[in-house]
């Protein structure tokens, strides 16, 4: 759609009586020319949207469209144990044809990860393991690992990823840790809701941890953003500043697009806070009067 590529997200509460409502919307979406579509990752009803599993919507959507992106937007890496992320995510990148990207973050609901039988306290320690075991088992046959968390001896993966190394890595967070991460393990870095001085910032902190390695210039710099078009009404509150700011209209969305772009975004997620049988016009609208502005 232009050089700033824009995805959608797909939190909407969608209709439980019209389970392929949320296909026909992606389809829709690569018809429009998006890049991408999105999938958060809540295990517990949140009331705030589709909360399904991010791997099992999207391999879906990769069947629905054949061009789309996919991206976890974020995957809690805790959640899955290493060899079950690991098989899952080269599945899906193996079906889709190395359209996946997956972004991970550590989760915070503390809910879940009682239900889950984890400690809060460990999911940054847990998240390295989890992403140097999944690295390990997609690029090495056997592959061995000495983890915190886990032990691999021998282990070959059962469906090897058709993308060398495994899928693209996109780290959330905005800590030194997160950050850290990053540079350790990903190919991007991932945020939620940042300003173009929000993305200067972050570029200065990324490259005074980088230790003279050059990883932070070659970063994939990406974000999730909440818009709410006009004339679409909002169902909830989005969780920071709008696009374009509480009555967007098309040039106060194409300038912050703009501004973010100029401070190194290349990828947007845009995240809409309405309710599902709007998801279509939105994307129209966005389509139609703001991506033609962002060449």
């Amino acid at each position: 759609m232009s050089t700033l590529r824009l995805g959608v997200s797909l939190q909407p509460r969608w209709p439980h009586a019209d389970a392929t409502a949320v296909l026909r919307a992606a389809s829709h979406a690569e018809d429009l020319g998006f890049d991408h579509m999105a999938m958060g990752n809540r295990l517990l009803d949140s009331g705030f949207g589709l909360d399904a599993d991010p791997l099992v919507l999207l391999a879906a959507v990769s069947a629905a469209a054949r061009r789309l992106r996919l991206l976890t937007s974020v995957l809690v890496a805790p959640y899955y144990p290493p060899l079950v992320l690991a098989n899952q995510a080269a599945t899906l990148d193996v079906i889709s044809g190395g359209r996946l990207i997956l972004g991970i973050g550590t989760g915070w609901n503390p809910d879940e990860f009682a239900a889950l039988g984890l400690q809060t306290k460990e999911r940054g320690a847990r998240t390295d393991d989890h992403l140097a075991a999944a690295k390990a088992l997609w690029s090495q046959r056997p592959a061995d690992f000495d983890g915190s968390f886990t032990t691999l001896r021998g282990a070959r993966l059962g469906v090897p990823p058709v993308t060398p190394a495994g899928p693209p890595l996109w780290i959330g967070g905005h800590s030194d840790a997160a950050l850290r991460r990053a540079l350790r393990f990903g190919d991007g870095w991932y945020g939620t809701g940042v300003s173009a001085a929000d993305l200067t910032d972050l570029r200065r902190r990324l490259h005074e941890l980088d230790d003279g390695t050059g990883k932070a210039e070659r970063l994939t710099l990406a974000a999730a953003a909440f818009l709410t078009p006009p004339g679409v009404p909002a169902v909830t509150e989005p969780p920071g500043r709008p696009l374009g700011g509480d009555a967007a209209t098309a040039a106060s969305v194409v300038d912050d697009l703009g501004r973010l772009a100029e401070a190194g975004l290349t990828t947007c997620t845009l995240w809409l806070p309405i309710a599902a049988e709007h998801v279509e016009k939105a994307m129209d609208w966005v389509a139609a009067e703001v991506a033609p502005q962002l060449g």
